[in-house]
């Protein structure tokens, strides 16, 4: 499944459009930055409340599709700029972090 097959099926908002021809491999659930840096598997789309400016770092590091802010979480102005300059694909939900997770592992396995 593509980052844009994800946007459509579940209306995410989208703060931020980056490559959304790109395939996710599986969902990444992780609100410790440190986590993962380490663990965030490549093609990932990563499921978090974290909104700040070392989250697009750590999704850059770790390569992840995209990062989908869940609960209702609002990225700030300063975010959605850095989003913009590093082109990262930046969605937003009400979902609670597990159940959008949850969608995409479905969406991705049938």
């Amino acid at each position: 499944m593509t980052v844009k097959e994800l946007i459509e099926i579940n209306q995410l908002e989208v703060i931020h459009s980056g490559d959304v021809d790109t395939e996710i491999t599986e969902p990444y659930c992780c609100d410790l930055l440190s986590v993962a840096m380490g663990n965030a598997p490549e093609g990932c789309a990563w499921c978090t409340v974290m909104a700040n400016m070392n989250t697009l770092a750590v999704a850059s590091l770790a390569d992840c599709a995209c990062i989908i802010l869940c609960c209702s979480t609002n990225a700030d102005d300063n975010m959605k700029l850095k989003a913009v300059s590093q082109d990262i694909t930046l969605l937003r939900t009400d979902k609670p972090i597990f159940d959008m997770a949850l969608a995409v592992y479905q969406q991705i396995h049938g």
